[in-house]
């Protein structure tokens, strides 16, 4: 279930990005977002991106800001209260060992 949830997420966020015209960036920097960047750097990407490595930068952390997002929405929607969402979170990346 745990995994299931976090694609499902990844999956709602790469939507978002391809919607907003930006399908090469979420390919790009997926694996900085899920710990899967297999040995590429910022400043590689950026240049595959045609950006600077700060704007790459920057893109992951929003994307990265966005999958939390993604995530405590859908989390909430499994718990009876706000209060329990971190909880929640807590317990399923204990799960997973991450």
């Amino acid at each position: 279930w745990a995994i299931a949830l976090l694609e499902q997420i990844l999956g709602r966020l790469q939507t978002e990005l391809e919607d907003s015209g930006k399908r090469e960036q979420f390919s790009e920097l997926k694996g900085f977002i899920v710990g899967d960047h297999r040995g590429t750097t910022y400043a590689r990407v950026a240049e595959r991106l045609g950006m600077s490595e700060a704007a790459a930068k920057k893109a992951a952390s929003r994307m990265r800001s966005r999958y939390r997002e993604l995530l405590r929405e859908e989390i909430s929607q499994t718990v009876s209260g706000p209060d329990e969402v971190d909880d929640e979170i807590r317990n399923l990346f204990a799960k997973l060992d991450l």
